[in-house]
């Protein structure tokens, strides 16, 4: 039969097949009897494999092996991506890993029905391909993606505290072979089309101009099966080469994430390493495992992490409100990193300094950046294009967004407003990225001080994803909302936070570190310290912090604290001998990491730390010193209305600081404080850092929390 009278048989297939029966799935046949299955969740902008999704996916099976089909094709009834993966939300509420177990077992039942199926069975995938819908994919005959830039296929899976359980672990390591489908699963990176179809994940590419349906239709005419790994992917499943690469991936997961804070990657290797010559026995003990860790501390920690992204993403929603221009006033690392990083969001950017040798290195910092993430000549081209300087202000106009970022200083920041305020157009945002002066009194001198929202960035940039948003007494909530919708725009989570000295995260960051610092004053090692709030969670310890956010910043925070304290207080306070043992640092030129000595001398951006040290130490109880200081301060913030409920709290926390992401938030582990892994008293260094061939980020936070970031 002809493409062409096959065109005309499909437009006159027979819609709704069997539609009292599926209100998730749309089905159409073809004269040649082949099922195409559009997966069109009800209700919901995205697919996802809810219950209710896989129980019709089950009488789709059931009606496919009763009739003698030619063929069956997955595909998506939406335009946002194929399968999200299994819906989060439904992992709620089981207490027992049995029942878990049993549920999987019911879904790897409902695959290996897929996979025996006597048709040809072909998954086809544009957008996001992810999870469980990719573990659906692989029980398919054949797959075939489409190139274009929105096709993500991966196993998210480490992320939420568990590995792949929908049959994924066993059927990706006999498709891609171990050591990529390993890789793939500990590092939960997402890969397009073609990277897909170089490790055998997909069989077929098809370019952004060609249609799927066709190209489905035409591998089920010609049988077309997924040809299997080549012989140096098979050999990577026996037991000797399982047990040598195994070993040498606890090895690059150990220097991501601690077992006892992330155990699901080394749960994987163990069942890879055990069971990976065998598919059937890898997915029973996949079953098994993986039912065990959905019901863990971690996972519940982490579930709740996914939980309060989605909160955030949900901020600034719905405001009609695009950004085309935006304007950058200071230079330096955080004005110059926020530009960069809006051109990379397609933004056009002007960057406005007193001088053109202020700009020049801001423009460096970001060719860099472009050439980083753009790779494309092409591209970095463009985008240098849309970055431009602006001594004299003059693109001031045209811009959608002003964001002041020069040093930290009031009246200088005032004299700044009143000069560029004249020159805003109407509804455009005027947004200070000041990282603890309270917004009413930078307003002050404004002829509209309701349109001045603060944005407080975080250090770096390009890996920092939250923003706080900050609001004054009279603020006018369409700018806020204005000011949440540009975060959006350039893929930042925006944190609604009231205006008070250090807002929220500098304000929780500032009693944590000077409690670590009071510690030391006191006789305990900067490095004990650090590795006692390591051994809790966090990606780095309050004293390296300290250094990396730079001294001279401590100080300016510690001090617009301390002033706002002194304010609310009859008496005036005096410098404790933490803020002078800072000042006499920053006094000698000891700025921290910046400079090359603060706290501890760095020596190619590494703090120099003695050995064994911290072993001479009780880790668990400094732990509870420094955590308790912190989670002190969120119970206050949170008393004070500068977040407006305990979740908010818990994500800025997460997002802004890092704060172990496998205990939920600061709030959560207060308050399930019974259940979470607790910080053994002895110290384990770290393992020599590995041979970097695999580089698995076994890093089930969302590549946010451990990260060793700096914060400003």
């Amino acid at each position: 039969m002809s493409e062409t009278s096959a065109h005309t048989d499909l437009k006159e297939a027979v819609h709704d097949v069997m539609a009292d029966k599926f209100r998730h799935w749309r089905l159409t046949r073809d004269r040649d009897n082949i099922i195409y299955a559009y997966l069109d969740r009800e209700g919901e902008r995205v697919n996802s494999l809810s219950r209710a999704v896989l129980e019709e996916f089950e009488q789709l099976i059931i009606l496919a092996e009763q009739e003698k089909l030619k063929g069956l094709v997955l595909l998506s009834g939406k335009t946002t991506g194929f399968v999200f993966g299994a819906d989060v939300k439904e992992f709620e509420g089981f207490s027992s890993a049995d029942t878990v177990t049993q549920e999987i077992s019911r879904v790897h039942e409902m695959f290996t029905r897929l996979e025996n199926l006597p048709c040809t069975t072909v998954a086809a995938i544009e957008g996001y391909c992810l999870g469980g819908g990719l573990e659906m994919s692989l029980a398919c005959d054949y797959r075939i993606a489409k190139d274009v830039p929105s096709t993500r296929l991966g196993f998210p899976e480490v992320q939420l505290g568990i590995f792949p359980g929908f049959g994924g672990s066993a059927r990706s390591v006999h498709t891609m072979g171990g050591l990529k489908a390993m890789e793939l699963m500990l590092t939960a990176r997402q890969i397009n089309a073609r990277a897909a179809k170089a490790v055998n994940l997909v069989d077929e590419v098809i370019g952004r101009h060609e249609e799927l349906l066709w190209a489905a239709r035409r591998a089920i005419m010609a049988g077309k099966k997924s040809r299997g790994p080549g012989l140096v992917a098979r050999l990577s499943n026996l037991l000797p080469a399982r047990k040598l690469l195994a070993a040498q991936m606890r090895k690059q997961t150990r220097s991501k994430a601690k077992p006892e804070h992330y155990p699901a990657p080394y749960r994987l290797i163990e069942t890879w390493e055990r069971y990976g010559g065998s598919r059937r026995k890898m997915m029973r003990e996949e079953a098994r495992v993986v039912g065990e860790l959905m019901v863990s501390p971690t996972a519940e920690g982490l579930r709740r992490v996914f939980q309060l992204m989605e909160r955030l993403k949900s901020e600034g929603k719905g405001v009609d409100f695009t950004v085309r221009h935006v304007h950058v006033i200071g230079a330096g690392t955080m004005g110059g990193d926020i530009a960069a990083w809006c051109v990379l969001r397609g933004m056009d950017v002007s960057l406005q300094d007193r001088e053109m040798k202020y700009i020049t290195p801001a423009l460096q910092r970001a060719e860099t950046l472009f050439r980083k993430k753009l790779r494309d000549p092409a591209r970095v081209k463009a985008a240098l294009a849309r970055l431009r300087p602006d001594v004299d202000a003059s693109l001031v106009p045209r811009a959608d967004v002003v964001i002041e970022a020069i040093f930290e200083n009031a009246e200088a920041k005032q004299e700044l407003f009143k000069s560029i305020e004249p020159k805003l157009k109407k509804g455009a945002v005027l947004a200070t990225n000041t990282s603890a002066i309270p917004l009413e009194k930078l307003a002050s001198v404004l002829k509209n001080p309701s349109r001045l929202i603060g944005l407080h960035f975080f250090n770096p940039v390009p890996k920092m994803p939250l923003v706080e948003v900050v609001y004054g007494p009279d603020t006018d909530p369409g700018y806020r909302q204005k000011g949440a919708a540009f975060c959006q725009q350039i893929s930042r989570f925006p944190l609604p936070v009231k205006s008070s000295p250090g807002f929220l995260v500098n304000r929780v960051l500032a009693p944590y570190m000077m409690t670590a610092l009071q510690l030391h004053q006191e006789g305990v090692p900067a490095e004990a310290l650090d590795a006692a709030a390591e051994a809790f969670g966090m990606p780095m310890g309050p004293v390296e912090l300290a250094d990396t956010v730079g001294l001279d910043v401590c100080l300016m925070v510690t001090g617009v604290l301390q002033d706002d304290a002194s304010e609310q207080s009859a008496d005036k306070q005096g410098d404790s001998k933490e803020k002078t043992f800072i000042k006499s640092l920053v006094d000698d030129g000891k700025l921290g990491k910046k400079s090359g000595e603060g706290i501890y001398i760095w020596e190619k951006d590494k703090a120099k730390k003695r050995d064994g040290i911290a072993a001479e130490h009780d880790l668990a109880a400094l732990s509870d010193k420094l955590i308790g200081a912190y989670i002190k301060e969120c119970e206050a913030a949170l008393a004070e209305g500068v977040v407006a409920d305990a979740d908010l709290l818990d994500a800025g926390m997460i997002f802004g600081t890092g704060f172990a992401p496998f205990r939920g938030g600061p709030l959560h582990y207060l308050e399930h404080r019974e259940r979470q892994p607790v910080v053994t008293s002895t110290f384990k260094p770290a393992e020599p850092e590995p041979e970097p061939e695999l580089e698995p980020k076994a890093n089930p936070a969302t590549e946010t929390g451990q990260e060793k970031s700096t914060r400003e």
